[in-house]
């Protein structure tokens, strides 16, 4: 599969900066002006792109009161039914073009999560430059082969999926010719507690299923999403909002943007400390070399007088011969005087005065 993407010139994958993302979903309280703030608020607050989600109730959902239709799985939904929630959760699609052109003109990435094939030709005529397959879609194989079919990056959430489901979708995507896969580890509770994240998952998907992957998160803060840059996260979603005190559907489990940006902050200053695997040591450090240990001239040494455990030791700062070369010189005698506190070197050793090699570990510049 395909270990590196791009994503309206992004560049996501190994050795890349993380995608960061932030989830509009139904926190612009239907109101099209806070939409717009959120989605200048993600720009300011370092998000790359912004996602929202196509449907109506009507597409997701049938207009039921049966049992099969109310929510009560002990969400923060509760009590409510699908149509209604979905009602007052959905982006009108009278917004769509116009949050993509606000987008367009910050410089930030826009795309959405589609729900039913109109959903999908819908965001077409939008040119959205990828997709988003939510958790409870994982299992809607119609949809992903549709959307798999366009060829764009397909970005899928696997917070209800069994591994069957997650080999089925990605099984399904590929049939279509389609590599451009990112699998996001992602616990579907609202908010997730801790325990049940479970972020070891974010390097099995990427092994398993041999794709980019990284975390919808729906945990409180921003702990989760930076350690799981450590685990090989190239994808980080997470849902923002103007303020948690104004309510809707989603700001339980929302970071305001002060949150994101700091988040963003965070995670960015971890990509700079993973580095790389090398053994090279930075100019900075290798100059703190010079205060590593080396071989001094402990006290007074007069010409042709031994070499011993009282006259030289292993001390810091790092200016005369590394330590390796101690028990060799000790019993040989000195070639000259020598006075305490200089840093020996091979010229001070009867016998061994031609031997040029400059072997300290104040050489920061020597591997």
């Amino acid at each position: 599969m395909n270990r590196e993407i791009e994503i309206a010139g992004h560049k996501i994958g190994a050795g890349h900066k993380t995608f960061m993302v932030a989830e509009m979903s139904a926190n612009h309280n239907m109101d099209f002006n806070r939409a717009l703030e959120i989605l200048h608020a993600a720009k300011e607050q370092g998000a790359d792109a912004v996602k929202i989600q196509t449907y109506t109730a009507s597409t997701i959902t049938l207009d039921s009161n049966l049992p099969w239709f109310r929510i009560n799985q002990g969400t923060i939904w509760d009590g409510d039914t699908l149509y209604s929630l979905y009602e007052k959760a959905y982006t009108p699609w009278e917004w769509h073009a116009d949050l993509f052109e606000e987008a367009k003109k910050l410089g930030i990435v826009m795309f959405s999560t589609p729900f039913d094939f109109s959903s999908v030709d819908f965001l077409e005529e939008l040119d959205v430059p990828c997709y988003k397959i939510a958790s409870f879609e994982i299992n809607d194989i119609p949809l992903i082969r549709k959307v798999a079919k366009l060829g764009k990056p397909m970005i899928l959430a696997t917070g209800i999926a069994r591994k069957s489901d997650i080999d089925l979708a990605v099984k399904t995507i590929k049939e279509e010719n389609n590599d451009q896969i990112v699998l996001l580890k992602c616990t579907s509770a609202y908010p997730a507690p801790y325990e049940t994240m479970n972020i070891s998952m974010i390097p099995e998907l990427a092994r398993e299923y041999d794709c980019i992957s990284g975390l919808s998160d729906h945990s409180l803060g921003c702990e989760v999403a930076v350690a799981s840059i450590a685990l090989g996260a190239s994808v980080i979603e997470k849902h923002l909002t103007l303020r948690r005190s104004d309510g809707g559907e989603d700001s339980a489990f929302s970071m305001e943007p002060e949150e994101f940006g700091r988040m963003v902050k965070d995670i960015r200053n971890v990509e700079k400390a993973l580095g790389r695997v090398s053994y090279d040591l930075s100019d900075q450090v290798a100059r703190q070399r010079a205060f590593s240990r080396s071989l001094f001239v402990a006290k007074d040494i007069k010409k042709g007088e031994a070499f011993t455990s009282e006259n030289l030791r292993s001390v810091r700062p790092g200016y005369g011969l590394h330590t390796k070369y101690y028990e060799e010189i000790l019993g040989k005698t000195a070639s000259m005087d020598i006075s305490k506190g200089y840093p020996m070197e091979w010229k001070y050793v009867s016998g061994m005065e031609d031997n040029v090699t400059n072997d300290n570990p104040a050489s920061y510049d020597k591997a």
